[in-house]
């Protein structure tokens, strides 16, 4: 199970990303259900934590515009196991999709403090 808070009014958890020759480093994401693939990070975040380039995709943003995004590859741990996922890097918050919630149950408590917990189904 993985477990976080609702902080500022935002449902956020915390994901360990592996790094080649470094300990394992800690990032707080936003659950944004309206983003459906993996994870977005800063394009800045995405330079330090040295992640390997893949491909550009298209995305469609809020307002209906359309843009090429880059995508980037990461291992993290998501129930205490290594997973390879995709990395959009683009926005100012990073933000964790609904491709990470498939076969998952998420339960919030929207009060501030509310504990926010995802766990596998």
């Amino acid at each position: 199970m993985i477990s976080g808070i609702v902080n500022n009014g935002r449902p956020t958890v915390s994901i360990p990303f592996r790094l080649p020759n470094n300990p394992d480093f800690s990032i707080q994401f936003v659950i944004d259900t309206g983003f459906t693939d993996e994870l977005c990070l800063p394009s800045e975040v995405v330079d330090l934590l040295g992640l390997p380039f893949k491909f550009t995709l298209p995305a469609n943003l809020a307002d209906n515009t359309e843009v090429m995004l880059p995508v980037y590859e990461a291992i993290i741990l998501w129930n205490g196991e290594e997973r390879i996922v995709r990395v959009w890097g683009t926005g100012r918050q990073p933000l964790l999709g609904t491709a990470m919630l498939e076969e998952a149950e998420l339960v919030i408590q929207f009060t501030e403090g509310g504990l926010v917990t995802i766990e596998d189904l």
